[in-house]
């Protein structure tokens, strides 16, 4: 049999398995070493799943994982995501579609605090969603803000996909992180930027609040600004270390955690509910990653094994005649097709054996390479019918907002998500900038 009918019937077999309904991880790493003993029987195939376990506990960059889960899981239970939203909705409030910018700024902190885009949307639709719609704004402009801003999440840094990516590609967690950065600021902007221009021209979109709203003490205002500034706060104690190589990318980790559980402590809201759920919720999402790590890594070694990661490369660029930009468009459309029935992880985990290794193959830079996706990701998230974040919205919205309502909604920040995508791929120093000053440095 062919490397490429082999391929081809693994990649069959485990989409046929995550049809059925099993897990990610139990899927992939069942295909990974049925496939390893049928091919290299008892001496080898046991030995491939074995040494993804051991390479999955010598990797020392990811006790990041829980430390970071941990930190925001912490910052969200003890409500200081509340004092962020209180603080945009005063200062913010005093201007066309303000609520719904600063709804966007919540999104970026909150993506800074836990790197997950389940937790933006969570925050969003509880906190700011009922406001929003209670200050009259329009409904289909604020169920798209929520589920834009919260699709940051898995770009803006400490992003806990970018740490699954870097250990299947085998890239630096810290230069992944710093590479999102800047695409993912001015993702941000765009949005803003959006929400600006149709307010301005539609005022009823976003209406000021009345002055009785914003009417409050100086003090009350300070106290409140004092609030929202708490998390980044936090996020430069984390970060400016790190970034000027005082500490490393664990040691800065484990000091965001601590600078979080801190600040809870001080304000008085680190009960032992709020610590419970924390580590509760910090052990569940830590090895449901690793599982999912050490599956990809168990199928990858056998694509290895294969050599059908060159094989595909030949049919591409030889039999097809397709250039390496062409190849590079149709994976990125293959993972908007995927992402109407997967998460990211599940992507990633998937296509990641074979993908990997091509764009490598093809010349791309893999750091450069790792913001595409995820960029490519957040936009499949949200394309209609099947979008991953629609239902998640539907499922969080108040019944007066309908599934239509929430397609409507999303469809002009998808282009403005396409429009941030091309500028990355035209322009990679976007990406690249941020880690290749600071690691020259």
């Amino acid at each position: 049999m062919s490397y490429e009918m082999i391929a081809t019937l693994m990649f069959s077999s485990m989409m046929l398995m995550l049809l059925t309904g099993q897990r990610v991880f139990g899927a992939i790493g069942f295909i990974a070493v049925v496939s390893a003993l049928l091919l290299w029987g008892d001496k080898g195939g046991y030995d491939i799943g074995f040494a993804a376990a051991m390479k999955l506990m010598k990797w020392y960059p990811l006790l990041t994982l829980p430390m970071f889960i941990f930190m925001g899981y912490v910052l969200s239970e003890s409500r200081i995501a509340d004092d962020l939203y209180k603080m945009f909705h005063v200062w913010m409030g005093g201007v066309r579609g303000g609520l719904a910018i600063g709804t966007i700024g919540l999104m970026v902190l909150i993506s800074a605090m836990n790197g997950l885009s389940v937790a933006g949307m969570a925050i969003g639709s509880t906190i700011a969603l009922p406001e929003l719609l209670k200050r009259g704004y329009d409904k289909r402009m604020v169920t798209g803000v929520i589920q834009a801003g919260s699709s940051l999440g898995i770009l803006v840094p400490p992003s806990v996909v970018l740490v699954l990516y870097a250990m299947i590609a085998r890239q630096p967690v810290g230069q992944l992180w710093l590479a999102g950065v800047v695409p993912g600021l001015m993702m941000a902007s765009m949005f803003i930027a959006y929400i600006v221009i149709r307010c301005w021209k539609n005022p009823d979109l976003g209406p000021v609040l009345p002055a009785a709203d914003r009417d409050i003490p100086r003090a009350e205002k300070l106290r409140l600004l004092r609030a929202g500034i708490l998390p980044l706060v936090i996020f430069a104690v984390m970060m400016v270390p790190f970034v000027n190589g005082w500490t490393s990318l664990v040691e800065s980790s484990a000091i965001g955690a601590a600078a979080a559980f801190i600040a809870a402590v001080l304000k008085g809201r680190m009960t032992r509910t709020v610590f419970e759920n924390s580590v509760r919720n910090t052990l569940g999402i830590t090895c449901m990653f690793m599982w999912i790590i050490l599956a990809a890594l168990a199928f990858g070694a056998v694509f290895d094994g294969l050599g059908a990661v060159k094989a595909i490369e030949s049919l591409f660029t030889e039999k097809m005649g397709l250039s390496p930009w062409m190849i590079l468009i149709l994976m990125q459309l293959s993972f908007i097709l995927m992402g109407t029935f997967l998460d990211d992880t599940a992507m990633l985990v998937i296509v990641a054996p074979l993908y990997v290794p091509l764009v490598g193959a093809l010349g791309f830079d893999l750091i450069w390479y790792g913001i595409l996706y995820t960029i490519t990701t957040q936009i499949a998230y949200m394309t209609p019918p099947f979008g991953y974040n629609l239902f998640l919205m539907r499922a969080m919205a108040p019944p007066e907002i309908t599934l239509r309502d929430i397609y409507a909604s999303i469809t002009p920040f998808v282009l403005v998500m396409v429009l941030a995508l091309i500028l990355v791929m035209v322009f990679p120093q976007i990406a690249t900038w941020l880690p290749d000053y600071i690691y020259d440095k």
